[in-house]
């Protein structure tokens, strides 16, 4: 079934989905290389405690932390561990709280110190694959159109675009209908209304679109072991433009400063 929100409870996802934003900028001030990811959980779980909101992440079918960290090659769900951040590695960081009865969810990758100029080109591409996603995300347009989006850009790159995991819808609870893949035929699939929320996040690697999940049962990496990329907005749709409920501009706020 699909939830539609009303605008009182599209404003409680943003307030949800802003403070992701504020928690990714804080754990940003920590990044560099030397730290671990586990360090960064550590961060995370303090500051959204610290705002009154709960670690949506932290116990979500048995996940043990706040954050999932993927380093490289991983693409999603990396379990935060001990082993330190190096110079060249990228970390996407996936965050999500509950607040006020509704979850906010966004990621972001991160740059390590001096990473490649084909790592670099691949986030910013992906970067621009969440911004086409977003301009299909409109009432009267179908969730192919975001996928058809995605995955245009994407391949026209020469990269892998993940079939495996897929955005989602947002609200009282984490993973709500629809399903939001990042490939598609447009015109295909649901059809969007005005009040439907989604988690849009686009997961795309430097070379095939082939993963595979390791023996902790969470971390999902790609098969040839090259990097991918992992950015996430939550959205509204609305009459016309989506609604972008989340933020990375505290994020960039601070990575501008470290620079």
């Amino acid at each position: 079934m699909i939830f539609y929100k009303t605008r009182e409870e599209i404003e409680r996802i943003r307030i949800s989905s802003l403070l992701v934003g504020k928690t990714l900028a804080e754990v940003a001030k920590s990044i560099k290389p030397g730290v671990t990811t586990l360090d960064l959980d550590k961060v995370a779980e303090e500051f959204i405690k610290d705002h009154g909101a709960v670690p949506g992440f932290l116990g979500y079918g048995g996940f043990p932390n706040s954050l999932c960290t993927s380093v490289n090659e991983a693409v999603v769900h990396g379990i935060p561990n001990d082993k330190p951040l190096v110079d060249g590695d990228i970390v996407s960081i996936d965050c999500g709280v509950l607040l006020d009865d509704f979850y906010g969810d966004s990621a972001y990758t991160f740059e390590i110190g001096e990473v490649s100029k084909e790592v670099k080109q691949l986030l910013e591409v992906t970067k621009e694959c969440l911004n086409l996603a977003i301009e299909q995300s409109c009432s009267g347009n179908r969730i192919g159109d975001i996928g058809y989006a995605v995955q245009n850009h994407a391949e026209s790159n020469g990269y892998g675009v993940v079939r495996e995991l897929v955005g989602h819808g947002l609200g009282r609870s984490l993973h709500e209908k629809p399903e939001v893949p990042n490939y598609g035929k447009r015109g295909r699939g649901h059809k969007m209304k005005p009040g439907l929320v989604l988690a849009i996040e686009p997961m795309i690697n430097l070379g095939t679109k082939n993963v595979t999940q390791l023996s902790d049962g969470w971390t999902i990496v790609t098969k040839d072991k090259k990097p991918s990329a992992h950015f996430e907005h939550d959205v509204a749709i609305m009459q016309g433009k989506a609604e972008v409920l989340s933020s990375f501009e505290e994020i960039e706020k601070v990575l501008k400063n470290k620079s």
